[in-house]
């Protein structure tokens, strides 16, 4: 137990060094960095649910006993 909580002391920590090097070295000013890291997340978050809404639209159809499920060509 101790093993994994140094692991994830150390993760944390190296994760927080690297985002202070990037911050620092960026080639655009911190406010930029900022926006685009938003832009990033808010991409990342819509994909997310994009994908949990197909997922959750396949199980359904699939506990309907449409084995095809939506989008399926049947083919």
């Amino acid at each position: 137990m101790r093993r994994l909580l140094s692991y994830g002391v150390g993760l944390v920590a190296g994760m927080a060094a690297g985002a202070l090097l990037v911050t620092l070295f960026a080639p655009i000013s911190g406010a930029a960095l900022r926006a685009n890291l938003r832009q990033h997340l808010a991409d990342a978050q819509a994909a997310a649910r994009r994908a949990a809404a197909a997922k959750r639209a396949e199980l359904e159809a699939e506990l309907r006993g449409d084995p095809a499920g939506p989008g399926h060509s049947g083919v």
